[in-house]
């Protein structure tokens, strides 16, 4: 079977992470992938930011739990050490669908790297909110942009 089409039917999402970071080459690869997501007139608005440091990957995963509702200690990314934040400018007519692209290919990277993965939502919710423009502007990116998800 052809490898393309056998990462397309074996990919499942994952719910239990070891506390293990991926590689270096692992994550660059899976990253590099999807920076090739189709969007919107080829406009390439979408931004991809990888969070392996602890701190702030906790930081993602409470604010997401507060908006998820759930009760305290739920970790919405299921103990994965790494998170790949999905960003997608906001002014483009097609901006969700753009995100939604970017976090597919990122999932089938990540897939074929043999590491496992899971779509996680309310990035939208976090970074409309005054937190999430607050760390836009401290990362230099502009306001304009809007959370799609995280893988």
């Amino acid at each position: 079977m052809n490898e393309t089409l056998k990462v397309l039917e074996e990919r499942r999402s994952c719910r239990n992470f070891k506390p293990d970071m991926i590689t270096e080459d692992e994550l660059q690869q899976i990253l590099r992938a999807g920076t090739y997501a189709a969007t919107g007139m080829g406009k390439q608005s979408p931004i991809i930011i990888a969070v392996t440091k602890k701190e702030l990957r906790d930081q993602f995963a409470e604010e997401n739990r507060k908006i998820m509702g759930a009760p305290e200690g739920v970790d919405p990314f299921y103990g994965a050490p790494a998170i790949a934040l999905v960003l997608a400018d906001g002014s483009k007519s097609t901006w969700v669908e753009d995100g939604t692209n970017v976090l597919c290919y990122l999932m089938l990277a990540a897939k074929a790297c043999d590491v496992s993965s899971v779509w996680v939502h309310r990035e939208k919710e976090i970074f409309d909110s005054e937190e999430g423009k607050k760390l836009l502007k401290q990362w230099n990116l502009p306001e304009n942009l809007r959370g799609v998800g995280a893988v």
